[in-house]
């Protein structure tokens, strides 16, 4: 919204201060500004003239005329000039030798087409008056001559160009701005929209509203005798200009400048093109509307139309249409005013993608007793203006709306701000912005539309303050300019910034004793540190997938992460789903990187993934906001919602072990992904088992199942899995070749209460190693978990370091080499212990997977 201040002066008595002074006050309650504009504070020397002579010089491409001009001097002014629209004796501002015009553009004597110019002789556009005009600016015939056209015209102003919130649509308007500025400044406002509208001699054109929900006033006042050929004064198309809009017609001009002035959007009618009773109504099916823009629009049947018996003749509170618009030749007018639906004007607005200065305004809420003051001031500037004459009557159609009436303690503003404000404080800041306070609760049956509102708020420790502070309450009736105010909140936010932000303390609330991370964060920080330490770089992926997805993992048609949550809203159609696994975020992520040159990528992520249980709703269900949801809608909603389990899962590339001058590097390859699954499951404190497994999207022949054992049931748990990847899966991403993954569910790896810290003992290690030769298909996990077993607790670690196949040990076997170490915590073992333990180890393994001592 631009003020311009000389505008804003007319309705306040705003002392003598700056534009920024005012600025500075308008920011501090709330009204933030974007720039303060300055307009004709550089011009000079610029004077009324009379044009004596004119001589048309020729010879040249276009009309060159030589005049001399009376600029109130003892001897004329000869000046050269193009323009043609005016004549001997015609007024016209003259900006002499010396002037300085917007922009900085200086006038000085000179010969031009063969005559001495001595000055200029000045258009609309030339003192920025106007952004072009066609010809020289030509004044009433009665302008002193010689006089400063700068004041004169009052071409020096400044201008305040304000950024408007969605609840503060009063604003957008002289008549609230003033109102914030008389606030601010502490001075007299004079309301320009408080005047007595003539309501009488019957309607002036039968009207009537069909859909109260649409629309609950309508005005109509008329005008006969126009004259089309009227100009806009000068005066108001420099305030449309200053303001941001530009000047039209009379007629037009003339509803623009209302809006403006009061904030009611206005629209002027041909008369004689209306046909029947007026009906503001919702479009029907196939209805459509030619607007002023030429745009044949095809109507939603939720659109706000103004009818007759011809069809649609205007879209509500947003454009009017073609065939009934004010044309050169119009000269009765009819002129509406209405007070239409805030959320059907915004929603009308935005699915025809058309936003104009109306809309704007109707979206964020207009006085509803606008209309009659509005309609009668458009009026009057007709008449006076443009020669018209004003209708008998006035067509005034409205739905009965109770008022919004808040009850609350006088204290509430205080205690939302936590800075004491006495009581007749509130009470006259809450006058000062048009508020109606009375004493006491407001009785119920009176309140109206306001009974749903102060249901809301007489809940929780409001409504425990009603009932304990009976006698310290107000009732408060919000002015009809301001449909924001329908909380409790919203008044003690008028109090507060009327008093002034800058008064409340800043005071850092008390820090609640800490509880520290919970161990599930404790864990996730663990796992993602040792992944780190091990070469894992974290990325963190968009958790959205598509159909593509599932289909690139070559998932099977009932694999459950097929069964995934649609959203909404997706950020992209081609990823509308919630993850069901974090694969394709990392697979993704991993091209990206070997696309940009980076060949050898390790990479992890941990994340929640999303997976619906077979049985649940599609939908959740939207709850009502003006109550508590019950227990049974709380129900509902947790069956809508996914089972949303943590997980780990690592994606590698290229060499895992890097070449260098030390020699060759080493390809990534299965073992290591199921080494970072170990990697995770050391970081939680648990033990992860090994075996061979078939699921997609891993190779069938190097694909390991990753699982833990149930605490309370002793039974193994598939927490996830990990291997190289299916070489179709490799293909369909674009993944180098031999890419591995590992995918682990964090979520079951979780101990029971804190990891403990192993204990540390003092007695030295016993080191036994042993070379086992079992089949070549035998798992080297059941290997280790036979010799794990049948150690015992004397058992420290395990390691295999060594994996031989050859003529030694026959065709079809392996040889499989561990480090056995043992360790005692309360003594140092003996070689006898060690060696039993030992030969335990190898005894359990020999009688689970048929291995035997190599060399025995």
């Amino acid at each position: 919204m631009k003020v311009p201040l000389s505008w804003l002066r007319e309705y306040v008595d705003l002392p003598a201060v700056t534009a920024q002074e005012v600025a500075d006050r308008l920011t501090a309650a709330g009204l933030k500004l974007e720039a303060i504009h300055s307009h004709g504070h550089e011009i000079k020397n610029v004077v009324v003239g009379r044009v004596l002579e004119i001589e048309e010089l020729t010879g040249f491409k276009k009309p060159i005329r030589h005049c001399k001009v009376e600029v109130g001097e003892a001897t004329p002014r000869e000046i050269v000039c193009g323009a043609t629209n005016f004549s001997v004796g015609a007024v016209v501002p003259v900006a002499l030798p010396g002037a300085v015009l917007p922009g900085g553009f200086e006038i000085g004597s000179r010969k031009t087409y063969g005559r001495l110019s001595d000055g200029m002789i000045c258009s609309e556009a030339e003192l920025g008056i106007a952004e072009s005009s066609p010809g020289i600016l030509l004044l009433p015939q009665g302008t002193p001559i010689g006089a400063d056209v700068v004041e004169l015209l009052g071409l020096r102003d400044d201008v305040l160009e304000l950024e408007v919130a969605t609840d503060r649509g009063y604003a957008l308007s002289i008549r609230g701005v003033a109102r914030e500025a008389a606030i601010a400044f502490g001075v007299p406002f004079r309301d320009p929209a408080a005047t007595e509208a003539e309501s009488g001699g019957g309607e002036s054109w039968p009207a009537s509203i069909a859909d109260p929900s649409a629309c609950d006033r309508f005005v109509l006042r008329s005008v006969t005798g126009f004259d089309p050929a009227a100009e806009s004064p000068l005066w108001m198309r420099v305030r449309l200009d200053r303001a941001g809009m530009r000047s039209v017609s009379l007629a037009v001009d003339i509803t623009n400048y209302v809006m403006l002035e009061l904030g009611q959007p206005l629209h002027a009618f041909d008369r004689s093109r209306l046909s029947g009773p007026i009906v503001v109504r919702r479009a029907r099916p196939g209805e459509t509307l030619e607007t002023l823009d030429h745009v044949v629009r095809t109507l939603h049947d939720e659109d706000i139309l103004i009818t007759d018996d011809s069809g649609p003749i205007s879209m509500a509170g947003t454009m009017g249409g073609l065939h009934t618009e004010i044309s050169e030749v119009s000269t009765d007018i009819v002129i509406e005013a209405a007070h239409f639906s805030a959320t059907g004007i915004a929603r009308e607005s935005r699915r025809h993608n058309l936003v104009s200065e109306a809309s704007k305004r109707f979206e964020r809420g207009v006085d509803r007793e606008l209309p009659l003051a509005a309609s009668w001031r458009a009026v009057q500037l007709l008449v006076e203006l443009g020669g018209a004459v004003a209708g008998p009557g006035v067509t005034h159609t409205q739905v009965e709306v109770s008022p919004v009436r808040i009850t609350i303690p006088a204290d509430h503003p205080s205690r939302v701000a936590g800075v004491t404000y006495e009581r007749e404080t509130v009470i006259r800041r809450l006058e000062q912005i048009g508020c109606t306070v009375t004493e006491g609760a407001a009785p119920a049956a009176s309140a109206g539309h306001g009974v749903a509102a102060t249901g809301v708020l007489a809940s929780g420790d409001l409504a425990d303050r009603l009932a304990v502070h009976g006698d310290d309450l107000i009732t408060v009736t919000p002015p009809t300019w301001r449909p924001d105010l329908t909380d409790p909140n919203d008044l003690a936010e008028e109090v507060i910034r009327l008093e002034g932000y800058d008064r409340i303390p800043s005071v850092l609330p008390p820090a609640p004793a800490g509880g520290g991370l919970t161990e599930a964060q404790r864990m996730r920080r663990r796992v993602g540190r040792a992944l780190a330490h091990a070469g894992y770089v974290e990325v963190l992926a968009y958790p959205f997938m598509g159909p593509r997805d599932l289909d690139n993992l070559l998932l099977p048609e009932q694999d459950p992460r097929r069964r995934a949550t649609r959203l909404v809203n997706p950020l992209s159609e081609d990823e509308p789903y919630m993850r069901t696994t974090l694969l394709p975020g990392l697979l993704k992520t991993l091209v990206r990187n070997v696309g940009r040159g980076h060949a050898d990528v390790a990479l992890f992520e941990s994340g929640l993934v999303y997976r619906p249980e077979p049985q649940a709703p599609a939908t959740a269900p939207v709850l009502p906001v003006d109550r508590r949801p019950t227990e049974e809608e709380l129900a509902a909603i947790e069956a809508a919602l996914p089972r949303q389990p943590l997980r780990v899962a690592v994606v590698l590339a290229g060499e895992f072990e890097r070449s260098g001058w030390w020699g060759e590097g080493r390809q990534a390859s299965w073992a290591d992904a199921v080494e970072a699954a170990r990697t995770v499951a050391r970081a939680a404190g648990v033990e992860l088992g090994v075996r061979a497994d078939q699921h997609e999207p891993w190779h069938p022949g190097r694909c390991a199942a990753l699982t833990v054992t149930d605490a309370e049931t002793g039974e193994a748990v598939l927490a996830g899995h990990a291997g190289e990847l299916h070489p179709r899966v490799v293909e369909a991403y674009g993944l180098p070749p031999r890419t591995c993954a590992m995918e682990l569910e964090l979520s079951l790896l979780s101990p029971d209460g804190p990891v403990q810290t192993p204990a540390v003992s003092a007695y030295p290690v016993a080191t036994q190693d042993v070379a086992l030769t079992v089949a070549a298909s035998t798992p080297v996990a059941e290997v280790e978990a036979a010799l794990r077993a049948g150690a015992g607790e004397l058992l420290e670690s395990i390691r295999l370091f060594d994996v031989y196949t050859g003529p030694q040990v026959g065709e079809g076997n392996k040889s499989l080499a561990y480090t056995l170490r043992f360790r005692a915590p309360d003594r140092t073992l003996t070689a006898e212990e060690t060696t039993a333990a030992r030969d335990a180890a190898v005894a359990l393994a020999a009688e689970r997977t048929g291995a035997q001592l190599r060399g025995a």
